[in-house]
């Protein structure tokens, strides 16, 4: 939702936060998530467990991101080796790292781990935060040229002197493996023309609803969110599927009357367990994407992760739910994986 409206203040950006981050060296969080989900920190004295999933035994409502994540990366993988085999080349995926932010180099380091793992050969571009924009779309112009690159990425993210939107359309459409190039865009938008790079988290969002079986045509979907990351992009996707679709923003009026219509419910607006469980829909599925540390003196870190959805009172009223953390997060790592075998294929049959 929009930031001018947000209800519960962000107290990351606060002084008075700092001692806290210090304390809990909150980049740990970071090691969990892809870096394209928003991670929103709260000050709050909590005396629940660290994390709900612990505390029951019960997994047959859990839509479990992380397994599956890894049941996508030994598919690739199988997949990978087979390309290999028949063109003696193997997927490349371009990271480029500006600056030296701890929870960014995280991510790249995780990129780089599961790309191994499936097989992938992983460059990594590391750049000076004082790097000029020059030579930043010098650097995506050589990769656009490189054979052995399939896949760029741009960590984000930027310096405020670097323009992100000019960087991430410099990226060549073919190699847009975030699928935030605006013709990838235009496709995912256009209902009868095949789509091209489809962002990772909503993607990987339509994946957990394929993988278990959760039909979606002709469900009522709501999308909380309009990011161009997450909403939109899950928004048509879902609308691809035949679902009927809503989005709702912080303009919209009746907020709890339209989430409890929804049979899928996607929440990607970034604040902390905002939706209660009671708004839901008895037996819906809701897809949590939010990320939140919020203070919890009952851990060991001194905080613990939450989603935007309150999880104690959304569970016993729904039939499936992501977990926060192990929902999502993997999933999005999977994706970028997929669309960098995706661009590979596409690259070598052209």
């Amino acid at each position: 939702m929009d930031s001018s409206k947000t209800a519960m203040p962000c107290a990351f950006q606060t002084m008075a936060f700092k001692p806290f981050l210090k304390q809990t060296k909150y980049l740990d969080v970071f090691r969990l998530l892809s870096s394209r989900t928003r991670v929103t920190f709260i000050t709050r004295r909590c005396v629940r467990p660290a994390s709900c999933l612990e505390t029951n035994t019960q997994t047959k409502k859990i839509l479990d991101g992380k397994a599956t994540a890894q049941q996508i990366r030994n598919e690739l993988k199988t997949k990978v080796d087979s390309l290999y085999q028949k063109y003696a080349m193997r997927p490349g995926l371009a990271v480029i790292l500006v600056g030296n932010r701890k929870d960014s180099q995280t991510y790249v380091r995780n990129k780089h781990r599961f790309a191994k793992e499936v097989g992938l050969e992983s460059f990594t571009h590391d750049l000076p935060e004082s790097v000029t924009e020059a030579h930043l779309l010098e650097l995506i112009d050589e990769l656009n040229q490189d054979p052995r690159v399939h896949g760029i990425l741009v960590q984000l993210p930027l310096p405020a002197h670097i323009s992100t939107e000019k960087v991430l359309q410099r990226i060549h459409v073919s190699k847009d493996v975030d699928g935030f190039h605006a013709e990838n865009v235009g496709r995912l938008c256009t209902l009868k023309r095949e789509p091209g790079m489809i962002p990772c988290t909503p993607q990987g969002c339509l994946e957990l609803l394929d993988r278990y079986g959760i039909q979606i045509q002709g469900k009522h979907a709501v999308v909380l969110g309009r990011s161009n990351i997450v909403g939109i992009p899950a928004a048509m996707l879902l609308l691809r599927r035949n679902a009927t679709v809503q989005i709702c923003h912080s303009y919209t009026e009746n907020l709890a009357e339209e989430v409890s219509k929804a049979d899928i419910l996607i929440a990607a607006i970034g604040k902390p367990e905002w939706v209660s469980g009671h708004w839901l829909k008895p037996n819906s599925v809701v897809i949590d994407v939010g990320i939140n540390a919020v203070e919890d003196w009952s851990t060991s870190r001194g905080y613990r992760l939450v989603g935007d959805v309150r999880w104690e009172e959304a569970y016993p009223r729904v039939r499936y739910i992501t977990p926060v953390p192990g929902g999502v997060g993997p999933m999005t790592i999977a994706m970028l994986l997929k669309n960098t075998v995706k661009a590979f294929e596409r690259l070598s049959q052209s």
